[in-house]
């Protein structure tokens, strides 16, 4: 059975993310929380409401409200202030209860508690700033991670700016200092993610909360003028639980940190030895293999 600490900036698809891990049988150590879609107050909001209401029972603990050196870059002006876009129902509010421990604190705790060849595998699906903290702060721990399967950057265009995807954009100087750490990281990025999309045609009646909240993700697509929406980080979710129904690239990772129109740009350059692997394609039906996740049994959900 596969166990994941889950880094989230807990928008509808980080939300639909763990719906996946669920759904595929993985279980989740924790969860930290990192500002990114929305401040964090509302990220731990978004958390709580979730657990509330999907009867997620892994822990969650606080982590960055800031990226380590840019100003906070949020995705407000797309997904809205909550994060997350409705036709109708939103998560209820959450009450903003989370475990004591901050998140770096946590997540030491969980590399530490590793005996013998248990794995440490990361889902990042957020930007990297919490993770970056722990490489900062205790190299030799974050060492010790057998796996990040990070959504974010972009073998291509971005679509936060011209050249650079949002997850990595929103923290380029924490996405750079992981890529250099030599852990081995899986990265499911944007061009890849808008090869697996869905539309109109996809939804189906289900829980009053999960389709509203679906649809309002179909909407970001549809209010563009494009007829169908990529799918991210379920995507990623699918990766940790399933690598093997995967094909990869074997690759080393850049992030620009300069300060212009290269902002968070993501350069992979193929290389045999890399650390990072780019995902290339799958065999599995990936957008039938999220959807199922959604309409399950979920404990609160009407």
């Amino acid at each position: 059975m596969n166990t994941f600490w889950v880094d989230t900036d807990f928008g509808f698809d980080d939300l639909w993310a763990l719906l996946v891990l669920r759904h595929l049988g993985g279980q989740v150590a924790g969860i930290s929380l990192v500002a990114g879609n929305a401040p964090l107050a509302q990220v731990i909001s978004n958390a709580s409401g979730a657990r509330q209401a999907y009867g997620f029972d892994a822990p969650i603990y606080i982590g960055a409200d800031r990226p380590l050196l840019r100003t906070t870059e949020t995705a407000e002006r797309i997904l809205g202030p909550r994060g997350m876009l409705s036709r109708g129902q939103y998560l209820p509010a959450g009450s903003g209860e989370v475990e004591a421990k901050d998140a770096n604190t946590a997540l030491k705790a969980w590399l530490r508690s590793a005996k013998g060849t248990e794995r440490r595998d990361i889902l990042a699906i957020g930007p990297l700033t919490n993770i970056a903290r722990l490489v900062q702060d205790a190299p030799d721990l974050a060492a010790s991670i057998t796996r990040i399967v990070w959504m974010g950057g972009s073998n291509g265009a971005g679509n936060h700016s011209a050249q650079a995807e949002f997850n990595a954009l929103a923290d380029p100087e924490a996405a750079a200092i992981v890529a250099g750490a030599g852990i081995q990281m899986d990265v499911v990025d944007l061009m890849f993610c808008r090869t697996i999309t869905f539309g109109a045609d996809h939804l189906i009646d289900g829980d009053a909360l999960t389709s509203d909240l679906l649809g309002g993700y179909l909407d970001i697509a549809l209010n563009r003028g494009r007829s169908h929406m990529a799918i991210y980080d379920p995507v990623a979710a699918l990766v940790a639980c399933q690598p093997e129904a995967f094909a990869f690239e074997r690759c080393d990772m850049s992030v620009s940190t300069t300060a212009d129109e290269t902002y968070g740009k993501t350069t992979f350059k193929q290389n045999e030895t890399g650390s990072t692997r780019r995902v290339v394609g799958t065999t599995l039906d990936a957008v039938k293999a999220c959807l199922d996740s959604l309409f399950g049994n979920h404990t609160n959900v009407d």
